[in-house]
């Protein structure tokens, strides 16, 4: 399994709209095939930032599955200009 981790620096002031867009696009990435979980959480202490956690069966499943799909474009479009900087992505695999 591998764990997506995204923190999304959302401009100030849209926090209302981002979370409205990232409600349908929640639905979105969910039906990715090796989509196992996800959860987006706020920040207390920087409350424009959020934190995407991912879970995916594989990095395949993220890195083309989705990004290469129809649907990434759709989530794309509804999120993308929420974020200022652009979101460093990066994956992480349990240690043993």
């Amino acid at each position: 399994m591998i764990t997506e981790h995204a923190l999304l620096p959302v401009i100030p002031g849209r926090e209302v709209e981002f979370e409205l867009a990232f409600a349908k696009a929640r639905a979105i990435i969910s039906s990715i095939p090796g989509c196992r979980s996800l959860m987006l959480s706020r920040s207390i202490e920087s409350p424009s930032t959020y934190l995407l956690l991912v879970e995916w069966d594989q990095l395949d499943d993220h890195t083309i599955g989705f990004r290469q799909s129809v649907q990434y474009q759709e989530w794309r479009a509804l999120l993308h200009h929420f974020y200022e900087p652009f979101p460093l992505v990066e994956h992480f695999q349990t240690v043993p």
